[in-house]
């Protein structure tokens, strides 16, 4: 009589990494990134090794990411938009006239976006553009009447079943393809972009403040001298402003495709 197979005894299980192993490399941090690092800290430490060794390439990652949003905020504060401009290049002379006085306490984003606050208000002050917010602008919404940031047509009334429920054709639709995928990627940073310079002024600083340069709500506050509630509002509005343009060009897909 066959006895049966016996089990086959299960691999052992490697043996953990001792101390002297090698881990795998982190990837580079960008320059944009170790600039808004927090003040001593190694890629900070790293980045200001860089620029004050001359290092060109770094310089100008930096003024290339910074520049546009610098001249939002320079706008809220002085007449024009050539002022703004004028504004942004001191900011960029004075951050290399001081960069070796800079004794890091800040991340190197709040320092330079520090100077350039200064710099637009006291040209602001020169200007005499001295509207308070409120009587410059329509309310806290900023333009667009207060109203609400979705069409309420999109859905169900209060004798619906379920009411304010999405409606079949107000229900949000899939992105597909996702908006980080190769073949829409251009086509949605043409659209975000379009809709950026088509919110009003202080929608726009406060979106592009969070959104792009990462800055926290109360960095925003202090920078564009708002509550923490008009923030909050400026931020919703400008979102939900962006949020409905790319959903607008997703249907239009959609639709294209023939309702797919």
């Amino acid at each position: 009589m066959t006895e049966p197979p016996q089990p086959r005894p299960a691999p052992p299980e490697p043996d953990p990494p001792g101390p002297g192993a090698r881990r795998a490399a982190a990837p580079p941090v960008t320059v944009a990134v170790a600039a808004a690092r927090p003040g001593g800290s190694d890629d900070q430490a790293g980045l200001l090794a860089r620029l004050r060794a001359g290092d060109q390439r770094a310089f100008a990652e930096l003024v290339d990411t910074w520049s546009p949003v610098m001249l939002r905020v320079a706008m809220l504060h002085v007449s024009s938009r050539a002022s703004a401009e004028e504004v942004v290049q001191e900011t960029w002379l004075a951050v290399v006239r001081q960069l070796d006085r800079f004794e890091g306490r800040s991340s190197l984003r709040t320092w330079a976006f520090r100077i350039l606050e200064n710099l637009a208000r006291t040209r602001g002050r020169r200007e005499a553009r001295t509207l308070p917010w409120s009587s410059a602008f329509p309310g806290d919404g900023e333009g667009d009447g207060g109203g609400p940031t979705v069409d309420p047509a999109r859905f169900r009334g209060a004798g619906d079943r379920w009411p304010r429920h999405w409606t079949d054709a107000g229900a949000p639709v899939a992105w597909e393809p996702p908006p980080e995928d190769a073949a829409v990627a251009a086509e949605v940073r043409r659209e975000l972009r379009a809709a950026l310079d088509e919110l009003p002024p202080r929608q726009r600083a406060v979106v592009e403040l969070r959104d792009v340069l990462g800055l926290s709500s109360d960095e925003v506050c202090a920078r564009l001298a708002l509550t923490p509630g008009n923030q909050r509002i400026l931020l919703h509005r400008g979102r939900a402003r962006l949020r409905a343009r790319l959903e607008g060009l997703y249907r239009g897909r959609t639709e294209g495709d023939g309702g797919g």
